[in-house]
This record gives C-alpha cells, structure tokens and sequence, in this order.
C-alpha cells in the first residue's frame, strides 16, 4: 500500500491496551480520532534510545502546548505489546496526556503503508518513525522519517504545523 498522504482519510483499524487491572482492551481508530483533532506518532519500538529519549518526551512536555492548539488526543503506537506499551508509558511519571497504545501485530502501521522491515537487524516488522496531525480523520500533516531518522516527527514539528 502507498504511505498514507496529506488529504487521505485515516482508515480505522483496531489498537490494544493494557488496563489497570492488566485486561487487554481494543479500541477502533475512529472511536479516538472522529470529530476530533488528533495527533498519531508512530514509533519504531518501546524503550529504544530515540523513542525513549528524545520523541515521546516531546510529546509529554509539549502535550499541554498542544492542547492548547486545539489537539484532543495525542496517541503514541508501536508494534509491541500492550503490557510493554502500557509499561513505556509508565515509565513517564509525568505524563497525563500522552495515550500509549499497541499494534501489536503491525496490521495497523501496515494499512497506513508505514511498516518498516528491520528482520535484517533481528527486530521484524516495526513502525517507521512519523507524527500525523487528524482533523475529524483526514490527515492534515503527514511528517514521515527516513528509516532510523528523527528530523521531521517531533512535538515542535507539530506545534508550527499548528
């Protein structure tokens, strides 16, 4: 499938997460980003260096900032599992904006055409690295990284398409 684009519409699909009690629960992509303004950042895997250390910060520093620009929600995705991504995003005390939720089988990333392949590095199928701000489901900004990249898909890249 061709990369998801300025101007298309987010197609639906289902995410997971784990919740308090540790019961994996699924929610559609609509039911997050319908009549809303939304921002979906796509990582290549929970707890890696640049993941950890420099994008989702951003996002959790920046998450009040953006708000006030009128973003509703701000969902992190990555394929792993929902007790990982629900450990990652515990792993910021701070956070209180910032949903972190789980392809865990990567068909998400792939109906939007950006899977990465790193089996050659022993990680298989993963998320390219990208920030794609919704408006009520039609993709407005499409920042996609170049594999291993992080120059176009922070929270300050956001904040001035805003």
């Amino acid at each position: 499938m061709a990369c998801i684009a300025v101007g298309d519409t987010i197609p639906d699909g289902t995410l997971s997460y784990a919740d308090e009690a540790h019961q994996i629960l699924n929610v559609s992509v609509y039911s997050l980003a319908a009549a809303k303004q939304v921002i979906l950042c796509g990582v290549p895997g929970a707890f890696t260096p640049t993941c950890s250390l420099k994008h989702v910060p951003g996002f959790i520093e920046k998450a009040e900032e953006l708000k006030s620009k009128g973003i509703s929600e701000i969902i992190v995705i990555s394929v792993n599992d929902p007790y990982v991504m629900r450990a990652w995003g515990k792993s910021y005390p701070e956070n209180k904006h910032v949903k972190f939720l789980s392809d865990s089988s990567g068909a998400y990333v792939k109906t939007l055409g950006l899977e990465l392949d790193v089996s050659d590095r022993g990680f298989g199928i993963r998320s390219q690295r990208f920030a794609l701000l919704l408006d009520d489901l039609k993709v407005k900004v499409a920042n996609v990284e170049s594999d291993g990249q992080f120059k176009v898909s922070s929270a300050e890249d956001m904040l001035k398409a805003l």
